[in-house]
């Protein structure tokens, strides 16, 4: 995960923002050959904000305490209680610490998230 610099503007756009990205874990990859990539922006209280994406494929994942925006792409996201919800943009969510899910994403999710 990378940071912002000190010196970065206090309105960035979220959409837009260059992010690095890389492959998944090869543990947590069931289908195809997703990338992931974040950027950590800014810190408030004990909760980490920062943009997140991931490139089509299955991959799973152990969470820590989220809530999450979707701003763009599609994916399905399934819960170890085999709730399964899709995910659009202006899809809001929250993930457990501990929690462990699968996400199949359909087309590049990228969200906004507070950890």
């Amino acid at each position: 995960m990378t940071s912002l610099p000190l010196d970065a503007p206090t309105v960035l756009q979220a959409l837009t923002l260059e992010l690095e990205l890389e492959p998944v874990d090869p543990d947590q990859v069931v289908e195809g050959e997703p990338l992931v990539g974040s950027l950590a922006l800014t810190e408030v209280d004990d909760w980490e904000v920062g943009v997140w994406e991931l490139t089509p494929g299955i991959v799973t994942d152990v969470e820590v305490e989220e809530i999450f925006v979707v701003l763009r792409g599609r994916a399905i996201l399934r819960r170890e209680d085999g709730l399964e919800t899709e995910l659009l943009p202006g899809s809001v969510g929250r993930l457990d610490d501990g929690e462990e899910t699968e996400w199949e994403v359909l087309e590049t999710l990228r969200k906004i998230y507070f950890a």
